[in-house]
């Protein structure tokens, strides 16, 4: 690597991070980084207290809990690392609250549990920070292509293919996931695979991508005609996350339910006349 100095930064900057979000102001870790070898090298960890905690935990052995918590939740055996390779840095399909400080996490139809400490590292945008400079930015390097952390004990690995899951842009937050089924009438149309449909709820335009396969292909050979008016009944599943940039919300119409035809006006042109006898007999 030719230059490890970035990541050496990183690390202690992913220590700071995970310590003010688990611990706030109650503590702070020193971080002592040392060089062993050519694009290698050991972290000391050394965790600071205020005196009258310090008086507290003397005996408790609080200040080694500490800094051996965060070191598992960060570089152990199911830490943040294989939480990140686990979800590919994406989002879970749910979340579930469990007991004793606990989560349950659903992705691709698997399920698997937690502590909530983690999840809330892995919802922490510095701690994704840190860890693209620590792990994905040398792993871009050419002659770079394993980074290993850990003991004879436990150890993480990452690979060059991996690296794309420790980029900062991949962490979001859900906040909504529900499908809901709405009216809309259509504003614009797209026919190119992923562009997406323009549509009226009745109040504000939304963008949605439409995936009903069915309701394309018959739209694609013609046999759906569509006018000003026209109303599709759809069930539509609305996603909110949020991450670096904010708040973002998606639609995506999963199924289009009824395709209800605008109502036409009957016209008919119907000659009324009113008459006066006086009239009928020609008399003025």
């Amino acid at each position: 690597m030719q230059n490890l100095a970035p990541a050496l930064l990183a690390v202690g900057q992913l220590f700071d991070a995970a310590n003010f979000t688990l611990n706030g102001e109650q503590t702070s870790i020193k971080v002592n980084v040392t060089a062993t070898g050519s694009g290698s090298f050991e972290v000391f960890l050394e965790v600071v207290q205020p005196y009258v905690q310090k008086v507290a935990s003397l005996f408790a052995g609080g200040n080694i809990t500490a800094a051996l918590n965060l070191k598992e939740l960060l570089f152990g055996d199911r830490g943040i690392i294989w939480l990140i390779k686990k979800l590919r840095g994406g989002n879970p399909t749910s979340i579930e609250n469990l007991a004793n400080g606990r989560v349950r996490i659903v992705v691709d139809g698997e399920s698997f549990e937690v502590p909530i400490e983690l999840l809330r590292l892995y919802k922490t945008s510095p701690i994704h920070d840190a860890l693209e400079r620590l792990i994905s930015t040398p792993l871009r390097e050419d002659g770079v292509d394993t980074f290993r952390v850990g003991d004879d004990k436990h150890r993480e690995t990452v690979t060059k293919e991996e690296a794309r899951y420790f980029s900062h842009t991949v962490a979001e937050e859900i906040l909504v996931n529900v499908t809901i089924r709405a009216a809309f009438t259509i504003v614009a149309l797209a026919f190119k695979g992923n562009n997406k449909w323009r549509l009226h709820d009745g109040n504000s335009v939304i963008h949605a991508l439409i995936l009903d396969e069915t309701f394309l292909h018959r739209v694609n050979s013609s046999q759906i005609a569509f006018s000003k008016g026209d109303v599709l009944i759809c069930d539509v599943k609305k996603t909110q996350t949020r991450g670096k940039d904010g708040l973002k919300t998606e639609y995506v119409v999963e199924k289009v339910v009824e395709h209800k035809p605008a109502i036409r006006e009957f016209q008919m042109a119907l000659p009324i006349k009113f008459e006066s006898d006086e009239a009928k007999k020609g008399i003025s």
